[in-house]
Order: C-alpha cells, then structure tokens, then sequence
C-alpha cells in the first residue's frame, strides 16, 4: 500500500523554548504552526485533525495561564475548510478522520466531516472521560468543546471507532500509543513510496527526536525517550505537528 502525504498549516504562534525543549531556551520565542494533514490512496481519503475553533476567544481565559505562549493567529487562508479546499479535499468526502489528541486544535471541527469515521485512541477517550486525576477538569470544554463532544456521543456516535494502543486504521496506515504530550497522543504511520511518514504530536520538532530532547510540554518523561527511539528506528519521514521547518524539509507541505 503507497499513499500520498500533505501537510497543511492552519495556524501559527510563538512560545518559549522551554515549552519545545525540555528544561532548556528559556530565554528564546520559537515559531510554533498547527496543522492537519491529508492522506489519499487505494481510493480513499484520510484526514489527520480538524484545525483550530472557529471562534479563538473561547480560549481567551487560558492566556493569562499559558505565560510560555503568545496569542494563535489564523488567516483566512488556514481556515480549516479554505485549507482543504485548496488541498482539493471535501470534508463531506473524506472516508477517514484520525483525531491525535484530544485537544482544541485537533478536536474543534470534528462536525465537518459528515460521513467520516471517526478514529480516536481508547486510552485518550477513557481519561477524557473518567480521568485518574482531575487536574484538567477547568480545561475539558476546551479540549473537546460541548457541541462536538455532543457530536461524537449522538449522531456521530455510530462512526466513532475507538483505537487501541497498537492498531491498523487502514492498510498501509497504523499507529501506536505515542503518549508523552497526553494520554490521546498517536504516531500515525503512514506508508508512502518514499518509506514510512510518521506524525504524531508526541514531538513538537525535528530536533525533539533527531538530537533525544524531550518537549517541553509533556506529561510523561520516559514516554520521550521511549517514544523517539522508536520512531528513529522506523528510519522513516518524520512529521512533528508543529514544526514550520517542515514546509523547508517537505516544500509545500508535500511529504510524498
């Protein structure tokens, strides 16, 4: 199986280095973009997130917390459905969509994919739900807002497909419990004739696993080192969710 891989920017920001580089760039504002991506081949169409709110005030009570960002921007031409739209994608046919994590800039227009199964890790959704530990609870609208978290639990409900650690979401397409970041983080891996694309939020930047440096942001210590290794040892196309160098690496957001 050889499927084509293209990433589209969807918005950008700036944080702290520390919020990339674990312990480290404290003194530094790096250049932080969002993005999706689309897969095509074997007669389908899979979509890798859903692009930021529409309205970007809903997280305008977070920013006083978030002292390592500065505020999103979007253009109209990041827009998810503008985005799309000149990929040559229509959200009412794509055959696929694969949410990794569960968070605002992934989860936001889940709604616009009417016909998509919907593909989310078992162990996000769990503690989405029925969490270990309440320390997000005044952040969980923002992570799914209320009307697509209705969505996905109504109508949505029957297309929703819950993933396991380890799973096959098409052939030629996997992914696996990447963690780190949150426990609803995946690396997608994706066969293309130029070898094995790897995205995954698990790793802000190339430099996160080419030179072993943990994100900053990250739940899970071990999980980093344990996670990068692996995806080095895939020896494949790498693609860290929010690195702008891709689109130097991979012109015009083309991986294969």
């Amino acid at each position: 199986m050889s499927y084509s891989v293209q990433v589209l920017q969807v918005g950008r920001q700036e944080l702290l280095g520390a919020c990339v580089s674990y312990m480290a760039r404290f003194d530094v504002w790096e250049r932080f973009i969002f993005t999706m991506v689309v897969v095509r081949g074997e007669g389908k169409t899979v979509v890798i997130n859903t692009g930021l709110p529409r309205d970007l005030s809903v997280l305008d009570p977070f920013w006083p917390q978030w002292t390592g960002e500065r505020k999103i921007e979007v253009s109209e031409a990041e827009r998810p459905l503008n985005a799309l739209t000149r990929a040559g994608v229509d959200p009412a046919k794509v055959d696929v969509l694969i949410v990794s994590p569960l968070v605002y800039y992934a989860t936001a227009n889940i709604d616009l994919f009417p016909k998509a199964q919907i593909c989310l890790l078992r162990r996000g959704w769990v503690d989405f739900n029925a969490p270990a530990h309440h320390y997000m609870d005044n952040m969980r609208a923002m992570c799914i807002p209320d009307n697509i978290l209705r969505h996905l639990v109504t109508d949505a409900w029957p297309r929703v497909r819950l993933l396991q650690d380890e799973d096959s979401v098409l052939p030629g397409i996997r992914v696996f419990f990447s963690g780190v970041h949150h426990r609803s983080s995946m690396a997608i891996c994706i066969e293309t004739a130029k070898g094995t694309a790897i995205y995954s939020d698990s790793f802000f930047k190339f430099r996160n696993v080419e030179e072993n440096i943990p994100i900053g942001y990250l739940e899970n210590l071990e999980e980093a080192f344990l996670t990068y290794e692996r995806v080095r040892d895939e020896k494949g196309l790498i693609i860290p969710a929010f690195d702008p160098e891709i689109f130097e690496r991979y012109p015009g957001g083309v991986i294969a």
